[in-house]
Formats: structure tokens, sequence, C-alpha cells
């Protein structure tokens, strides 16, 4: 590929600085094009010298980039195999996460996993790992995802690169394209993969179809001898905001290091010309800043850099465009949508949406197309578009007619007629665009394992508010819809047997089910006598309410307990209780009084404020260390878990 790679890796430099080895001078001469995304001639001198038989992690890494870094993953396999096999305990944890790319471009998903598992327990905090995490099953979810495009038959592909392609509101599709001019002459060569330079060309569409006529080069000082790319244009439009070369004025600028980088320019439509070439202000020379994508109102910029505070390789941030056609400063999109890998080629579509290309994100292989839909606070988690747009090469450069449904990406896929190909599309369905989870069950007896139908089942808050309410069918089942990212506590109740909860803590996976069967006890509280001075946990066969060493807070696992003992009361609106805290015998004898009436404390204000119970149904107090039920009294030796078996609460029946 061409220029896309360009940009899309040019914080290459961030990794290629490696330690100089003691190369022959031809490694030396390979190194030097290779610092300059020089890949095919350094790979000749690489893959000469491996041949050879000379080995190195160096000489692996470089050879795997070469590769990587114009998306030729079935070969960057090869070397990134021989750098994992053999020097894993010294390579870059980086390494780890191209090698899983490249598995996935080969379709090797079960071994690409494997070693995003490794990247995920070396790598220090890294978002890419977050979301491999807790997204595992995402073959799973871009299978449901899948389908909801369907590919359209266009011709106007070239054999060299063709993408990003965009909607100019004139009846036409703009794209870049490093075809010869006119089908004349090549034109020059790029040392990056030794493809011609990019140019913008147009083409007229037929909307109903999506067909492109035959293409033709801009006019005006649009087009130089350098790279232009990647359009977006305003709802007249006779603005249009471009990516191009550091090339401003008929001079060449480049970083620091020699490198020539990527600008956005801004150009005015005299009427076939492109005139008025300006350089945006938020540019730089030390870095590249590409690919604007326009708001439908033409008030925001969203664009894609590597600029000193983006987490990876490219960043997507937004910029405001002033009314009188100034900017403001560029704000990056954080980590819902950046990871430390490349996100790149935003699109905003009418309605607002953000889709975007990344290799950060979880997906196919290669860049994969994402959608992230607009919030209060910015846009939602991302969501792979799922096949056909999206397979295990690079796809990219995704726009869409909202109205007509009619739009078009870019991929290297196999079967292209290029290096890069346009491909269009009809949305035949809606995208999964929301975080959707499920929660099943079946409540049955605990003893008999007989399901239990007409069993209210109730699904409540973290704070005990009731959230839906349904009855088991005949099966004994019930579901919920759910929230993810959420608590949620699910209580069970059926005459003649104890009321029962079970928590729920969702995660992040998409369209995911939580199987969550729940047991009822025979011996509800209204088939026993009960007398007061009798202790409800006991009545109930409720688990101890434990608190940690010294410690007065309520323990998660207590507040599934606490929740039964809210619902009883609930459920018996007369039912009074005396809460009894106890230590064990460790520390003072007054020290451990004072920390059992903190503790009964604690409890009664959890039944009160979670339950929402009435303060002249509940008492209690603290006993300290006076009611010890085994023999674990003062240097008495004893294991943790008896002493634990003091530190307990009571709850006893007063009325």
């Amino acid at each position: 590929m061409s220029f896309k790679n360009y940009f899309l890796n040019i914080s290459l430099g961030v990794f290629i600085c490696v330690t100089a080895l003691a190369q022959e001078k031809r490694l030396e001469k390979a190194n030097e094009n290779f610092d300059k995304y020089a890949f095919v001639d350094a790979r000749k001198i690489y893959l000469d010298v491996a041949n050879s038989g000379y080995s190195s992690a160096d000489l692996y890494s470089k050879l795997g980039d070469s590769y990587y870094f114009n998306a030729e993953l079935e070969e960057s396999v090869k070397w990134y195999e021989q750098l994992v096999n053999n020097y894993t305990d010294t390579i870059d944890p980086e390494y780890l996460f191209r090698y899983s790319q490249s598995l996935k471009g080969v379709q090797r998903y079960k071994e690409a996993d494997k070693i995003m598992e490794q990247f995920n327990n070396v790598s220090n905090n890294d978002q890419r790992a977050a979301f491999f995490v807790s997204t595992k099953d995402y073959l799973r979810f871009i299978e449901m995802q899948s389908g909801k495009f369907r590919l359209l038959k266009l011709g106007m592909n070239s054999r060299y690169s063709d993408y990003a392609p965009s909607f100019n509101h004139q009846g036409k599709i703009v794209f870049a394209s490093s075809r010869p001019i006119n089908g004349g002459m090549t034109k020059t060569i790029h040392e990056w993969n030794e493809m011609p330079f990019l140019d913008l060309y147009a083409s007229d569409l037929i909307e109903e179809n999506g067909i492109l006529k035959s293409p033709k080069r801009l006019r005006g000082k649009i087009n130089t001898r350098f790279h232009e790319s990647s359009t977006s244009f305003s709802k007249d439009g006779k603005t249009v905001y471009f990516t191009r070369n550091n090339f401003t004025e008929k001079k060449l600028g480049s970083n620091t290091n020699g490198t020539v980088l990527l600008k956005l320019y801004r150009a005015t439509l005299d009427g076939e010309k492109w005139i008025d070439i300006e350089e945006l202000p938020f540019n730089s020379n030390e870095y590249s800043v590409a690919h604007p994508a326009l708001s439908e109102d033409g008030k925001k910029l969203y664009f894609a850099s590597d600029m000193p505070d983006s987490a990876g390789q490219s960043d997507l941030y937004v910029v405001d465009v002033n009314e009188d056609g100034s900017f403001g400063n560029p704000v990056n999109l954080g980590d819902k949508i950046n990871t430390e890998g490349r996100e790149t080629f935003p699109y905003i579509s009418d309605s607002g949406r953000l889709y975007f290309a990344s290799d950060g994100h979880i997906g196919l292989g290669g860049l994969d197309v994402f959608v992230a839909v607009p919030e209060d606070t910015g846009f939602s988690l991302a969501y792979n578009v799922g096949k056909p747009v999206n397979s295990p090469e690079d796809d990219f450069t995704f726009v869409l007619n909202e109205q007509t449904k009619i739009g078009y990406f870019s991929s290297n896929r196999f079967g292209g007629k290029g290096n890069d190909d346009i491909y269009s599309f009809k949305q035949t369905e809606e995208l999964i665009t929301s975080c959707n989870q499920y929660v099943k069950g079946v409540v049955t007896d605990s003893y008999t394992r007989e399901v239990l139908p007409d069993t209210e089942v109730i699904l409540m808050d973290s704070n005990n508010q009731e959230l839906q309410r349904t009855t088991t069918d005949a099966d004994g089942s019930y579901n919920f819809d759910v929230e993810c990212e959420y608590s949620y506590i699910v209580r069970a109740i059926k005459t003649d047997y104890s009321p029962t909860e079970a928590p729920l803590t969702t995660h992040t996976v998409f369209e995911y089910t939580h199987e969550l069967p729940i047991q009822l006890g025979k011996g509800g509280i209204e088939s026993q006598e009960i007398n007061p001075g009798d202790d409800l946990a006991k009545i109930l066969r409720l688990q101890i309410i434990y608190f940690d060493l010294n410690k007065s807070f309520i323990r998660p696992d207590a507040e599934i307990e606490l929740q039964k003992i809210i619902a009883v009361m609930k459920e018996y609106p007369k039912l009074k209780i005396d809460v009894r805290s106890h230590t064990d015998s460790r520390s003072s004898d007054d020290y451990n009084m004072l920390l059992s009436e903190r503790r009964a404390q604690s409890t009664m204000k959890y039944i009160r404020e979670k339950g929402g119970i009435d303060r002249a149904r509940i008492t209690g107090r603290g006993y300290g260390e006076t009611t010890l039920i085994n023999d674990c009294s003062n240097n008495v030796k004893c294991s943790e878990a008896q002493h634990q078996a003091n530190r307990r609460s009571e709850f006893i029946v007063v009325e």
C-alpha cells in the first residue's frame, strides 16, 4: 500500500531506533533505507542477509515490519514467528501485537488470540489488551453484526492504488489514486512501496445504484507531484479539506530527521478549479496531521494525527471551525476511541455517527471499520461493522449516505484489481450500536431440583430499587434485558420457600447472555414458628455476615446476605429485628466493644438506607468479644478462619 500506510505508521521512529548491531555494510545500508521508510529497498538486503544464515531479533523484526507496514501479512507472519519463537524474552511487547494482527490476516484466529493473551500479560495497561480481554468473543459478535451491507459492482478501479472516497455534495465521488495521469506515463515512484504518488480524482455518481463513471483528475493547484489524499467537503461543495505531503508554496518541508510528513490543507472552488490552497494552522513539521472529516454543519473538523499527546501510532482528534474560518484547539477523542494502535480515516455521517478505521480495537485483522454513536460527552464505545465491509486485510475510508444507504470503502483484500480498491455497498440492516446484554435462568427447588413455575422474579439495582418484575413460566425459566457494566440483584420469591437473591455484574461484551439459575429452599418464614429471640439468619439459612479484621465496612459478600434480610423485612412489614455485632478476641476489650458498635451501626444503616426500612423496625448494638462462639479467647492461638467466625452479626427477632 502507499500513502495510507505512510501516515498510519509514521510513528515507526519510536520503535526502529534500536541499538546498532555490528553488522556488515549491507545491513547498515538496509537500516538507512528502513529508517527512511524505504521498506522495499531495505527488505531486499534483509532477505539476502537472512537467507545467508544470519539471524537476530533486529533482523527478524525489521523484516516482519517491512511486510506488516505494507499490509503483506502472510509474509510478515513468517518473520514475526521467527522473532517470537527465538527471542520471546527480549522483544518489545508491541511485536506480540503485530504478530497477532498478522495471524488474523491469514485467519489463524485461535493462534492470534493466544498471542494476544501473552501481549495482555506483559503489556502495561495497554488499551488494546483491555479491549481484547473485555471482548474475547469478538468473532461471535462480528458474525452477529455481519451481513448488514450488500456489496455492489464497481468498475472504475485501476491496477494501482485507489482509495479514500468522499462525497463532494455535487453529485460526485472524489478519491485518491496513483493511476497514470490521463492514461500516460507512470508518475514518480514513492520509495515506501515502489508505487506512484497519489492525486485526487472525481467520478460522477449514479445515486440509485452507487455506480461511478470514468474518473477525471481534479483541476487547479490542488494536485502536485507529491501525495494528495483523503478529502472532506462542505455541504455546498465549494470548500474542501484534504491531506498532502508537507508541500507549501512549492517548498517541501521535513522534520528534524529529514522525513517528509503530512499536513491538512483547505481549498476553495472557483468554477471547476481549486484555488487559494492554504495550510491549516495546527499542522506541524514534527508530526503528521491528516485525513479530514467535516461534521454535517461544518462546525467541527475531525482528523488523525500522531501529535505529542496521542496514545498510539495515530489518534483521532476534533477541532472547532469558527464562523470566520479560524480554528480552535485540537482535542483528542479519548480512550473510548483511541488506542495504542492506529485509529485513522474518520468519517462523520449526517446523523453524527463516527466511522473510522482501527487495528487497536478488536477485529478480523489489519485495519477494520468501526462505528461509534454520539453521546452527551463524546462518542460511545466502538462497534465493529462486520463483514463484508471488514475482512482479514486492511479495510478503511468508509463513507455512507444515510438517506440512500449507498456508501463506499476501500480495501486491499484478495481479489481486488489493484493495490487498494474502492468498493461500493448498500446498507440493508441497521448496525448493532449499543451494548445489549441479557440474563436468564431457571428457578428450582434446592432439595428436589424440580423446576418452580409461577415464581416471582424481581430485577433490582444495587440500591435495592426494583427495575423489572416477571413470573417464571411452566419450565421455571425467567429472563430480563440488562445494561452493560452495571450491578444488579435478582430476587426470587415463592410461597413456602425462603426468598433468595443472586448478584449479577455485567461487563462490556456485546450481545452477551448471563446464565443465572436460582435455587429456593423450603421453609419460608410463614411456614415456621418464630419466637422472639430466634436468629433470623438461621431461620432463613443465610450465610453469616462477616467483617474484615479491624474493619466495619460492609463486604460485597455481606451485601448479598443483607439484601436477603431486606427482602424478608419488606415481605413481612410487621417484623422487627435487633442487630447484634461481635468481634474476635484480638485487640483490647475496650477497642473491640467500640469496633463491634461501629459494625452494628454500619449494618443497621445499610438495611435502612439500601432497603428503605423504617428506623423503628431495627435496633442493634455491639457486644465486642463477650459472646465468642469458640474457644478463641485472649491469648489463645487460633487460625484466621476460627477468628473470623467470631466476627459476625446476628439478626434476632424482636417482634
